[in-house]
């Protein structure tokens, strides 16, 4: 088995090295640099880049540095700052995953490569392969065999024609990063392997610390994977500048203060907003007109939602309702350990979700993720348009 192991500084992908090691692997080593150095919006890698090394020397290994800054910025923040521009709510990490750890690596290292190991929280789980056109009622998950990527013999015994690949939920549900990965094409899911998806991340922490590995006690990164500790609002007003309008409370019409540009402000947002005798959440943009619109109070029904539509679905694995009509689902709006149920109707091409409950701050742009409700198996997502 011949593996490429992105490491990341940090104690996930670490434990990732340990676990494969342990099992008499010996991955190469490679570090994705995405971050501009010479540009002070963003942060260097320099402390990354040595954890790195320091952790591949523990094991006897050397790790190379993959620089993809042109390639980052060309399509992950480009899209982040289309997106924007659009009064849209992006998700970087997930296009990051796609178009980076698993696109432009997989271009210019990862084809050389059986299989492209992380450190993300999720598990890849194999049935028979499902016949073409099955029925919907054929589809059943409930009997998914688990398979831990760092056992030797799972991984010798993969036969990618007699099985299907599925990503599964990691048991911990405020670290399950299935969302991050959902966007992912099918020969991407042919090549992923995560290590530690089956365990707790207090786990994953007790290994580091026994182990003595260099990241034992580094801190999970927090926000967009480049900017480091740059405030988004000052990367976006790099890209955007400034353009101050009016905010309005949507029920009385009344202004009640200024913004300096929706682009800074999504759906559900209450904090960064200015403005007392709250709280106020944002409930609409007019993007033509450049008005934000709020309401106050925790319980106003105008920040929820019910429903919406999934634009442009995109299948992992594999089709599992190839007939149009009404499925049972559990599904996210966010990167959250909240699980919600509901329905899926699918008519005529259209994906519409609708929640068994009422959901606050659902801001189209973000990606709608959708899971088979019996298994918790991740079918896919698209872009929510409400």
């Amino acid at each position: 088995m011949n593996i490429a192991l992105l490491l990341s500084g940090g104690v996930d992908s670490a434990v990732a090295l340990h676990l494969l090691y342990e099992q008499g692997f010996r991955p190469d080593l490679y570090y994705i640099k995405i971050g501009m150095d010479t540009d002070d919006l963003t942060c260097t890698a320099e402390e990354d880049i040595e954890l790195s090394e320091a952790t591949a020397r523990r094991y006897g290994l050397k790790l190379e540095v993959v620089d993809l800054q042109k390639e980052y910025w060309d399509r992950v923040v480009a899209y982040t700052m289309e997106h924007v521009k659009q009064g849209l709510t992006p998700n970087p990490d997930v296009m990051c995953n796609k178009l980076i750890k698993f696109g432009a690596f997989e271009e210019k290292v990862g084809h050389a490569y059986d299989r492209i190991a992380t450190g993300h929280y999720a598990r890849v789980l194999t049935t028979p392969s499902l016949p073409e056109n099955a029925p919907v009622e054929g589809f059943d998950l409930s009997g998914a065999r688990a398979v831990s990527l760092v056992e030797g013999k799972e991984l010798t015994a993969y036969a990618p024609a007699a099985e299907t690949r599925w990503l599964g939920t990691a048991p911990d549900p405020v670290k399950d990063q299935t969302d991050f990965l959902a966007q992912l094409s099918l020969a991407q899911m042919d090549k992923i392997m995560l290590p530690i998806g089956h365990l707790m991340k207090d786990e994953v922490r007790s290994i580091a610390l026994d182990a003595k590995l260099p990241p034992a006690r580094r801190k999970d990164s927090q926000g967009i994977c480049f900017l480091g500790k740059i405030n988004y609002s000052d990367f976006v007003r790099r890209f955007l500048g400034e353009r101050p309008g009016p905010v309005i409370e949507i029920e009385s019409g009344r202004k009640i203060g200024e913004h300096r540009g929706y682009w800074f402000h999504t759906i559900g947002q209450r904090k960064g907003l200015g403005l007392g005798g709250g709280p106020w959440f944002v409930v609409k943009k007019d993007i033509e007109k450049n008005i934000l619109y709020v309401s106050r109070g925790y319980d106003t029904i105008l920040q929820y939602n019910k429903a919406f539509t999934l634009a442009g679905f995109h299948f992992l694995t594999a089709d599992p309702w190839p007939l149009e009509g009404e499925f049972d689902i559990t599904f996210k709006v966010r990167h959250t350990d909240r699980f919600r149920k509901g329905k899926l109707y699918r008519s005529n091409g259209v994906f519409r979700v609708v929640g068994d409950d009422m959901i606050q701050g659902v801001a189209p742009g973000q990606f709608g993720v959708v899971y088979d409700a019996a298994s918790r198996v991740c079918i896919g997502s698209g872009e929510i348009s409400v």
